[in-house]
């Protein structure tokens, strides 16, 4: 037997903690001296403590942890149900990373308010190129709308042109134009560079891009969730020069490491 404050070093909470969980019902002690009160608790208890603790943790409710305590939950059910909390936190998390990086985006584009962009612009023609693409519909143009559908689009290409023995000639270029339902919507291209021979395949589609005769262009390092002061340095050289934008920007991912603080895309945008 362990004394509350034994039992608690053991488990990794308070003594203050296992005294709340004994007032509510919780987790009562093993045995209460009826004299001194002292509690004192078994190593057994320790397997409904960590239920305990994990299920709060993952921000279950004190009475819906009751719940799954007294319902006898199997261990498998129990790991079950923690996997699928465990994965809408991440899920939130990751949500919640990528405004915080959107809010950086925008924060950095306010603060360079009235300076002119300080990346090369450069002005060329892009030849005509052959890419394999998958296409799917964003609710718009914003990074919180683009970024959660492109990125799977991507995977799910790689997986069918792998799969259907095609190896990309070139960089990925993703492009995009205004949906037909309107409404904001966005088509989203997610391709990559192929040979000129290369067929449609069942899964994927083979698409010639035109060549663009005037492409303002700017190159953007680092992640594409912090591309909005990039895109925005390119608008305002754009309207500086008395130049008028054409059409939605094509991005050349040029590098992709897996530390995506490292990428290196290229932003086309067409010019009338």
């Amino acid at each position: 037997m362990f004394t509350i404050g034994d039992f608690a070093r053991h488990g990794r909470v308070s003594a203050r903690m296992l005294r709340h969980y004994d007032a509510i019902g919780l987790l009562r002690p093993e045995h209460t001296d009826p004299f001194t009160g002292y509690r004192s608790y078994s190593a057994a208890q320790l397997a409904r403590l960590n239920r305990l603790v994990a299920l709060k943790d993952l921000g279950f409710t004190l009475q819906q942890v009751r719940e799954i305590l007294e319902d006898r939950v199997s261990t498998e059910e129990l790991r079950g149900m923690l996997k699928l909390r465990q994965a809408e936190l991440e899920e939130s998390m990751a949500a919640a990373a990528a405004r915080l990086a959107q809010v950086e985006a925008r924060l950095r584009s306010i603060e360079s308010e009235g300076r002119m962009p300080t990346q090369d612009v450069m002005i060329k023609t892009t030849p005509a190129i052959r890419v394999a693409e998958l296409t799917t519909v964003a609710a718009g143009y914003g990074p919180e709308h683009i970024g959660p559908v492109i990125g799977p689009l991507y995977d799910e290409l790689f997986s069918r042109l792998q799969a259907a023995g095609v190896t990309p000639t070139g960089p990925g270029i993703a492009y995009y134009e205004d949906a037909p339902e309107g409404d904001g919507a966005i088509l989203v291209h997610a391709g990559c560079t192929v040979s000129a021979g290369q067929a449609p395949g069942p899964h994927f589609a083979v698409v010639d891009l035109p060549a663009v005769e005037r492409a303002a262009t700017i190159v953007h390092r680092g992640p594409m969730d912090a591309i909005l002061p990039t895109a925005q340095n390119l608008a305002q050289w754009i309207e500086a020069g008395g130049h008028r934008s054409a059409g939605y920007a094509r991005e050349v991912y040029l590098e992709c490491p897996p530390d995506r603080e490292k990428w290196v895309t290229e932003l086309q945008e067409p010019l009338a």
